[in-house]
């Protein structure tokens, strides 16, 4: 049966058959220790228990973790399947200490869960990290439920390795329309007019609601079913690292940590264990040589959701 034609503004990114193989021999699939040359800026076709073992040693800044959650899910060719909490924290132990291995010691962390997983992983942070901060953040394609509150959110622990880090509060304020201008004589206090309206820079909570996740008619939509929107990796690398730092991302599914890091002059190491994605990945990476824009995000502060 042939394929049906995508819709006109339908603008996922996707894998010809030539490019699977030109962007395949992009990938690396590490058989024995590497230096820190061998894997910056690559994309690993690894899995996680067998690359934690070859990364080199206290080279990451900043490590992004955006595991299966427990829950059963499809990726690709691959399924994870949901497990007992006790078996999933089994899970995390099997890789998760040995990342710590690769981290500076001023190294910040982000592991990311849904409220099932939530209390395990941060078990498992306590275990290894300072946890710092639960970011909750809104996921508004969440599905409706008749018999049980609507499931739209997911969380992200906030880690660092020790008391220092890299934390750049300017890089991550939010522009927020002001609704009740205050003022002193007639000036605006703590907020500026524009032809757009009125607007202040607001500090960034651990609440994110200014967030779209990846659908058709978005340039950076994939078909990864858990897909993490680049705005939101903006925030992260933004706030904990600085041009020139490396980001890890051992979960890298269609690539969004690496782009995000490239487009932000960040170096950056993904590891993928689905050659798909890892093909998707490195697709991305090479439009991001050309597009560096990042949606809800002007290069100089973030916008609120469906704002100009």
């Amino acid at each position: 049966m042939p394929t049906k034609p995508a819709a006109p503004r339908n603008r996922t990114i996707t894998l010809s058959v030539s490019e699977q193989t030109r962007y395949r021999r992009r990938l690396l699939t590490l058989r024995s220790p590497a230096s820190v040359d061998d894997v910056l800026d690559r994309t690993l076709l690894n899995d996680i228990l067998t690359a934690a073992d070859l990364l080199p040693s206290s080279f990451v800044d900043l490590l992004f973790i955006d595991p299966p959650y427990n829950l059963t899910k499809k990726f690709n060719a691959a399924t994870f399947r949901a497990t007992s909490h006790d078996a999933y924290a089994a899970w995390l132990d099997a890789w998760l200490p040995k990342l710590v291995r690769t981290l500076t010691p001023t190294a910040s962390v982000y592991l990311c869960g849904d409220w099932r997983s939530s209390a395990v992983l941060q078990q498992a942070a306590e275990k290894y990290f300072i946890v710092r901060n639960r970011i909750t953040w809104e996921r508004e394609k969440g599905r409706g439920a008749k018999a049980n509150w609507k499931n739209a959110s997911e969380d992200i622990w906030y880690c660092t390795v020790s008391d220092r880090y890299t934390f750049q509060l300017d890089a991550v304020k939010m522009k927020r329309k002001v609704i009740a201008p205050y003022t002193e004589q007639g000036r605006p206090k703590d907020w500026k007019r524009t032809d757009e309206g009125n607007f202040r820079l607001t500090h960034p909570s651990n609440l994110w609601t200014d967030l779209t996740v990846p659908f058709w008619s978005m340039p950076e939509n994939t078909e990864h079913p858990t897909q993490k929107p680049e705005k939101l990796l903006a925030k992260i690398i933004l706030a904990s690292s600085r041009p020139g730092d490396v980001v890890l991302d051992p979960f890298l599914g269609s690539g969004t940590t690496s782009v995000v890091a490239k487009k932000l002059g960040r170096r950056y190491v993904g590891i993928e264990i689905d050659e798909k994605f890892a093909s998707i990945s490195e697709k991305r990476l090479q439009l991001a040589e050309h597009d560096r824009s990042i949606q809800g995000f002007d290069g100089n502060v973030f916008r609120e959701r469906n704002s100009r």
